[in-house]
């Protein structure tokens, strides 16, 4: 069986924690593995890791590497240059997987729910796989509660192993959904099962447009693609769809009050990771990297990043998206990216900013490199804090180590690498009139960035 992983989504519902660049998926939000991570453990249940293709954006397709690489697995990744929802990211992934096998049965799962797998997990899968020659087939998790956060589907006709889709369904309102848990509605969970060959057949009937665009180029086609799910372009349209129900401990992870239910708690009732003092305060969930204290506080979310804060009720955190559109209508970068950014080559953490300068704190991985580039408007004075540094400055090739430093004057040719075995750890000051990122022009990049 083939997987195809979808890890292309922003999870702005999950602010400050999640951030555009660097979004829930691939933060460990319950123990030291990513959601990611955990999606991809449970492809290996059923495929080999070249029979699992990632589908990401092209922002994170180096998360998606790095992440990997800590697992030890590799697996082949697509990357979007732009997000068109979920049909065009499957349609991407089953054209590639077709090219190599024409029969190939594909599982799609997402790379941002939690699931705890067990038997009941691996035999919903082989009923679908049965199922997958004749149906698309959806997979529905056993409601445990009337949730009018998700998704339902009513099933149908009895098959071998699950059911016709006899409706897909919005999400509906309470009273809605104690009458659907009565009447035996499945979760809609976004995961499916699909011959290759039968998904393409139905996509050309129902959603030609997309099926059109994934005949061309990988820019052309996203370019010309509509922005659609692969519910409303084809689930809800084809007369193949079945759905097989799935009884695992399963969350979306879509709010943090959906966090809490899944998280550890302790004394009182709280959820925490971090250092916390509560006095008379329970059934609060608390993230933070510093010692946080409440008196008298109850049912609360309380999020602490280094350049944010949430503080809000637990049953209002469904609307914290909402925030992140507010920033996002602003201009506001805090809500694409951390203090702490991601890139190919490891990370930066800013550590102080004023209008002509910043502080960074740059970490290298092992035998990787910056691009060979210059600024216009800032100079860059780098201090080696651990590791050794080897610095291309003005044509120059030199080492730095611990305690030794560098200067590098706006509009010289510059580059860092680390040579060594261990993270290279460099404090940057940067001043000039101008310190943002954009202010880069890259000569040679050996991550074929523009």
């Amino acid at each position: 069986m083939k997987t195809l992983i979808l890890a292309g989504g922003s999870g702005t519902r999950l602010f400050p924690l999640s951030r555009i660049c660097y979004p829930k998926q691939f933060i460990p939000l319950i123990d030291a593995e990513s959601l990611f991570q955990k999606s991809v453990r449970r492809a290996l249940l059923f495929s080999e890791p070249d029979e699992i293709t990632i589908v990401t954006n092209e922002l994170h397709r180096f998360l998606v590497a790095d992440q990997l690489e800590e697992m030890h697995v590799h697996c082949p990744i697509l990357s979007e240059p732009q997000g068109k929802n979920t049909l065009p990211a499957i349609t991407y992934g089953i054209s590639a997987i077709l090219k190599e096998d024409p029969d190939a049965r594909v599982a799609v799962i997402s790379s941002d729910q939690l699931i705890t797998p067990d038997e009941t997990y691996k035999s919903a899968f082989m009923a679908a796989e049965q199922l997958a020659e004749k149906y698309l087939v959806a997979f529905g998790i056993t409601p445990d509660s009337p949730h009018t956060g998700y998704g339902y589907i009513r099933p149908g006709a009895p098959l071998d192993g699950g059911y016709t889709v006899e409706a897909f369904v919005e999400k509906p309102d309470q009273q809605t959904a104690e009458s659907y848990l009565r009447d035996g509605y499945l979760w809609n969970a976004g995961m499916f099962l699909f011959s290759a060959t039968l998904f393409m057949d139905e996509c050309r009937k129902h959603a030609p447009e997309v099926a059109e665009a994934f005949t061309l180029s990988r820019d052309e086609a996203f370019q010309k693609t509509p922005k659609i799910s692969v519910d409303y372009g084809i689930m809800e349209k084809t007369d193949k769809a079945a759905v097989v129900p799935l009884s695992v401990p399963w969350s979306d992870v879509g709010s943090f009050e959906a966090l809490y239910s899944v998280h550890s708690k302790g004394e009182n009732g709280n959820a925490v990771r971090g250092e916390y003092l509560g006095m008379e305060s329970q059934n609060n969930l608390v993230i933070s990297d510093r010692l946080v204290a409440t008196i008298g506080i109850r049912d609360c979310a309380i999020i602490d990043s280094p350049d944010a804060l949430l503080v809000c009720p637990r049953s209002e955190s469904q609307r914290v998206g909402e925030i992140t559109g507010l920033l996002t209508e602003r201009g506001d970068e805090r809500c694409e990216v951390h203090t702490t950014v991601h890139r190919p080559w490891g990370t930066y953490t800013v550590l102080q900013r004023g209008d002509t300068f910043q502080i960074k704190r740059i970490t290298v991985m092992p035998g990787r490199r910056i691009s060979l580039q210059l600024h216009h408007h800032r100079s860059e004075h780098w201090v080696v804090v651990k590791g050794t540094a080897l610095v291309a400055n003005n044509g120059n090739e030199f080492f730095v180590r611990p305690g030794e430093s560098t200067f590098v004057p706006a509009g010289i040719k510059h580059r860092l690498k680390n040579p060594g075995l261990i993270p290279l750890d460099v404090i940057e000051v940067q001043n000039g009139e101008y310190v943002g990122e954009d202010d880069i022009v890259r000569f040679d990049d050996d991550f074929e960035r523009e």
